[in-house]
């Protein structure tokens, strides 16, 4: 085998393996990849079907209800124009409350979003940027919706 016929081989091989990787690490950052949506994109079925991700808003008054177990945590989550009713098996964080802002993971089955991790803001003042975009435009719809009657 000639020296070029050699280092041919070493670059095909190289290209291969850095194509290999390339793939396996994107591949992996798509499956790990959690979106984040409000209860009315929820609602309209903008969520995917069978995968997690994450919803947020602020946990509706008087809808925290511990069920007979002990363990699993029922609430609602709403964006000010749709609710969302969540489970939850396990314990709460310290800061969580109705009321006050909240982030869900899980998925959603039409009817009840089963959340496997739960994170409550840290600070009277803090809001996920993207849950404060979808309550401000939900009160942005309220708005119109009212202006319309």
């Amino acid at each position: 085998m000639t020296p070029r016929r050699k280092r041919m081989f070493w670059l095909a091989g190289a290209l291969l393996t850095l194509a290999l990787v390339t793939f396996f690490v994107v591949n992996a950052f798509r499956e790990n990849l959690v979106f984040f949506y409000s209860p009315t994109q929820v609602i309209a079925g903008e969520a995917p079907q069978g995968r997690a991700f994450r919803i947020g808003g602020m946990v509706a008054e008087k809808s925290l209800q511990r069920e007979s177990d002990g363990v699993t945590m029922q609430f609602a989550v709403t964006d000010t124009d749709k609710t969302i009713t969540v489970k939850y098996k396990g314990l709460l964080p310290d800061l969580f409350k109705e009321g006050k802002g909240v982030v869900a993971q899980g998925s959603w089955d039409g009817s009840v979003f089963t959340a496997t991790e739960v994170l409550a803001k840290h600070d009277e003042n803090y809001m996920p940027p993207e849950a404060q975009e979808a309550v401000n435009k939900a009160h942005q719809r309220a708005a119109e919706k009212k202006a319309a009657q």
